[in-house]
């Protein structure tokens, strides 16, 4: 299914309506596009009091053992892997990987992971979100 919306509010319920109980949600977008401004959205969402920052550095951020937040930007689907995140995923939770390629989607296929993705991109002041699922 791919859906386009402008609103960020509109984007975190159709998450949790696609995924009730969590899972994978790939962020594809260009650098300042978005993607960790949709994560604190829904963690606010989820009424959570934690302090979302982008995992640029850390690799992973996790927000109240029921957010997972990864950045493989810096080191790379192959890091990921080597860092044993794959297995990660297997937790329950949303877990949402910026900077997410096609290399992830098919390794995540071969492991048999189910994922929706979401392409931002920038409209003047707003965001396109297109989820794919």
């Amino acid at each position: 299914m791919i859906k386009s919306i402008i609103e960020i509010t509109d984007v975190v319920l159709k998450i949790k309506k696609l995924l009730p109980s969590g899972g994978i949600i790939l962020l594809k977008g260009d650098l300042a596009s978005g993607k960790t401004t949709l994560v604190k959205a829904f963690v606010k969402e989820l009424n959570l009091k934690e302090d979302v920052t982008s995992p640029t550095f850390s690799i992973l951020n996790i927000y109240d053992e029921r957010v997972f937040h990864y950045d493989i930007y810096n080191e790379g689907v192959s890091k990921f892997i080597q860092n044993g995140l794959l297995e990660n995923l297997e937790k329950e939770g949303y877990h949402f990987i910026e900077w997410a390629d096609k290399k992830l989607e098919e390794i995540l296929d071969s492991y048999g992971f189910k994922f929706i993705t979401i392409n931002i991109t920038p409209i003047g002041e707003k965001r396109e979100y297109r989820i794919v699922s």
